[in-house]
């Protein structure tokens, strides 16, 4: 299985693309869109360097889930996953128990519960997060489902 131009324009959107290397709110050395292995201060790169770099992330997040899932999810799904895996890690999700409730076949809103859950940097919450996990589990449960609210400047999200 491989990502949908879908599943790639929602990790083009959220990550954005910088040609030149930036610490990202983490810390990690970062980018064009979102790229982080041996990034260093002061790199820069061209726009086709950037699509070139994100491919090769994506094939090797793409060939993860097809050994660990075989067949086992929907486009929409592995779309939501790769965009999820893209910027929190293959290292994270495999330990998590968002990979384990997948494993088990747990149903969607179990899986949006898990996938909603991983909105912080450090320990704050942010926005950004937010809008990404919703629709991230929006696509994964294949309607829009949840979204992000902000009342009294404080940001939440519920189900709609």
């Amino acid at each position: 299985m491989r990502t949908s131009p879908e599943g790639l324009a929602l990790i083009r959107t959220f990550e954005g693309c910088v040609l030149k290397a930036y610490k990202c709110p983490a810390g990690v050395w970062t980018i064009g869109y979102g790229h982080t292995r041996g990034v260093g201060p002061g790199q820069k790169i061209t726009d086709q360097e950037a699509i070139r770099l994100l491919d090769e992330d994506v094939r090797l997040i793409e060939n993860r889930l097809n050994s660990k899932f075989p067949g086992q999810l929907e486009q929409r799904q592995f779309d939501a996953l790769v965009s999820f895996i893209f910027n929190l890690g293959w290292t994270k999700f495999s330990k998590s128990t968002l990979c384990h409730r997948i494993e088990n076949r747990a149903s969607d809103s179990l899986v949006c519960e898990q996938l909603l859950r991983w909105v912080f940097v450090g320990n704050r919450r942010t926005v950004g997060l937010m809008k990404r996990r919703v629709a991230e589990a929006n696509l994964w449960i294949g309607r829009r489902a949840y979204q992000v609210v902000i009342k009294n400047n404080i940001a939440g999200i519920v189900a709609v």
